[in-house]
């Protein structure tokens, strides 16, 4: 599972990606800098693993990860292959998730693609190209649907009324996740089709240090736009949080932080955020020799949580041994929760909630 980071050339982009996977992307003042996606594993910050680790005392601690795609920027015309336009919507259709980043500071030495700072223009020319991509692929789909439907094909003629519904709507410049349409049905006819307008998104807005922690005036525009769309809005001064992933110690990236009056990065807060909208969750494994994060997709089921170990865990799963986080730091081991009467023997019927720290027995 992975999110892709797009925008227009020069709002921060690249340097965003290099903050989140210190995998230095070139970032330079001008478009185009970044041709080849650049992909980079992203460990998500994660207070319960540390506080694990604290109890446990483990060899090794392994948070879990999400894969983080930093795409070329986006111009107008991208639909019909201006600029590299046809390789970033190939770029963004591999992708699970969007992260939208909107230029949100003024400086007049970084160049503006359009000439000026103006995020909802910025927004609404990438949701534009998106949109006819989009388009195109509805007008393929109901070429064929169409023909179905003339024979009286009742399947087929429902899925048409569908299809036009989504035409009129990317016509009227709506993206796909903002169209209503019935759960049921978004399953059968709409998913299946990929719309790069349909998957979550994000709009990270890259403010100028004064900004970081109040967000401005920009900021506010964006929420204000984007409020049918059932997307989160984030601030982050990208430029900052570049200044801070050049730090060597712990220690003077935190005094950065706190003269900022920041509690932590903003990045953490947008990895966790990305990690959200891939509808994904976390739960523990905790022993001598590792304290581990596995990423499981929300509504994991036991067995196919222990298949993210190993495929044999998946196939012989017999049972699970199931501690809550909060049980687990409350009695401070696994033996004292194990006295407490605290641990749950769970089966295959078990969905994993966020946090569950896990033993599996299986047998193959």
């Amino acid at each position: 599972m992975k999110a892709g980071i797009v925008g227009l050339p020069n709002v921060g982009k690249s340097t965003l990606f290099n903050c989140l996977s210190n995998a230095k992307a070139q970032s330079a003042n001008f478009p185009f800098c970044t041709i080849e996606p650049n992909i980079g594993v992203v460990n998500v910050p994660d207070a319960r693993l540390q506080k694990l680790e604290e109890l446990v005392n483990p060899e090794r601690v392994l948070p879990a990860t999400v894969e983080i795609v930093d795409i070329a920027g986006l111009v107008k015309g991208a639909s019909k292959g201006e600029g590299l336009g046809n390789q970033f919507l190939g770029n963004i259709r591999e992708t699970d998730a969007i992260l939208h980043v909107l230029r949100c500071f003024n400086n007049d030495n970084i160049v503006h693609v359009d000439g000026s700072v103006d995020p909802i223009r910025d927004k609404e020319t990438i949701d534009m190209e998106l949109q006819l991509k989009d388009l195109e692929t509805v007008d393929k789909k109901l070429e064929k649907v169409k023909r179905t439907a003339k024979t009286g094909n009742k399947e087929a003629q429902k899925e048409e009324a569908i299809l036009l519904k989504l035409k009129e709507g990317l016509e009227a410049g709506v993206s796909v996740r903002a169209i209503e349409v019935e759960e049921k049905d978004h399953l059968e006819y709409v998913k299946p089709l990929q719309f790069i307008t349909d998957k979550p998104v994000m709009y990270v807005c890259n403010v100028d240090e004064d900004a970081a922690v109040n967000g401005n005036g920009y900021v506010e525009k964006v929420k204000e736009a984007v409020a049918k769309e059932n997307a989160e809005v984030i601030f982050l001064a990208v430029g900052t949080e570049a200044d801070i992933t050049e730090l060597d110690s712990y220690e003077e990236r935190q005094m950065f932080l706190e003269d900022l009056g920041l509690e932590e990065p903003g990045s953490a807060k947008l990895i966790r955020g990305a990690y959200k909208l891939l509808n994904l969750e976390t739960y523990f494994t905790a022993g001598v020799k590792e304290v581990r994060a596995w990423t499981i997709p929300i509504g994991a089921t036991a067995p196919q949580a222990a298949g993210v170990i190993h495929t044999d865990f998946e196939k012989g799963f017999i049972r699970a041994e199931v501690i809550a986080y909060n049980d687990y730091v409350t009695y401070g081991s696994e033996a004292k929760v194990k006295e407490a009467g605290k641990m749950r023997v769970e089966g295959k019927e078990y969905i994993v909630k966020d946090g569950d720290v896990m033993h599996f027995r299986f047998n193959v």
